[in-house]
């Protein structure tokens, strides 16, 4: 995948360095936030500068120019500078260190291959390794955290499974062993479809067929899906809703995070127009997640 590097200058209305570090601070985080409206996906935060990184084909400069029009700290200004990042894989040490299990209110424990053996083995609880190639979804991530969460809220016996922008694969592998019977994945990302295969094999995952492409793959798909979900930043959520909608059965449920809870009123109101109704919600740590019902 194709990354760009953005620098960001943070200046007070003077161009001189925010010396009041509570005022940067708070700025840095506002940044962060608008710019994933954006399409960013990680920052790195040192001193007046923070560095963003984001997908080029989901760089959205239109949008990101707005925000920084609009800021809401008056004595502040935002500049940045555009550049190609590195052609290289972001998360290789993280990927060689691989991450420490995760468990998740005592339903599923989420773990590598390098700590098979410190997971505890526990009646009835789910177990699930995960091999990260450069995909988001580990359930070390709020958002991820809470759908794996509502999953298991959520009837999936014998049920059709959509799972939109599927990363690693880990919402599609924790469907399939809660009683999927057929699951649908797919991302823009080549990586993600192949870390997608890769870990179904690995948790003997064999009832997912992943697709490469953004939601336009979908109008290739015939089926109705009793449960979708989609854990991706808001503005795509926003254009992508119909597009699920299309794809819900009668009575479906919808399952959406990669928000922050500010962005929950307009999500709302989009599936509100959609003829979906809020069944249920809940953040940790400012990220979001929705889950409706369709009513057709």
């Amino acid at each position: 995948m194709k990354y760009l590097e953005v620098k960001f200058n943070i200046t007070d209305s003077q161009r001189h360095n925010v010396s009041d570090e509570m005022l940067l601070q708070a700025a840095k985080d506002i940044l962060c936030d608008l710019a994933g409206n954006a399409g960013f996906e990680s920052f790195e935060d040192t001193q007046s500068i923070v560095t963003g990184y984001v997908q080029k084909q989901n760089f959205n400069k239109e949008i990101l120019d707005e925000c920084i029009a609009d800021f809401p700290i008056g004595n502040i200004l935002i500049s940045y500078e555009v550049n190609d990042a590195e052609d290289k894989n972001w998360n290789a040490v993280w990927e060689e260190q691989g991450f420490k299990p995760i468990c998740i209110e005592g339903k599923c424990v989420i773990h590598d291959m390098s700590h098979n053996n410190e997971t505890e083995a526990k009646e009835n609880l789910l177990d699930i390794t995960i091999d990260t190639e450069q995909a988001f979804g580990t359930g070390n991530h709020e958002t991820t955290y809470m759908i794996i969460n509502e999953l298991f809220e959520t009837e999936l016996k014998d049920k059709l499974f959509l799972d939109c922008g599927c990363g690693t694969g880990i919402l599609s592998i924790v469907a399939s062993k809660l009683g999927a019977k057929e699951i649908t994945a797919y991302d823009i990302d080549e990586w993600s479809v192949r870390n997608t295969k890769h870990n179904c094999s690995l948790n003997g995952v064999e009832n997912v067929s992943v697709l490469l492409g953004d939601s336009s793959v979908l109008t290739s798909v015939k089926k109705r899906f009793d449960v979708v979900t989609a854990n991706i930043n808001r503005n795509i959520l926003l254009a992508d809703m119909p597009a699920f909608k299309q794809k819900m059965a009668n009575g479906a449920i919808l399952i959406l995070s990669g928000f922050y809870k500010d962005d929950t009123d307009i999500l709302v109101e989009k599936a509100k127009s959609l003829n979906l109704t809020l069944v249920n919600e809940c953040s940790k740590n400012e990220w979001c997640m929705l889950k409706f019902k369709n009513m057709d």
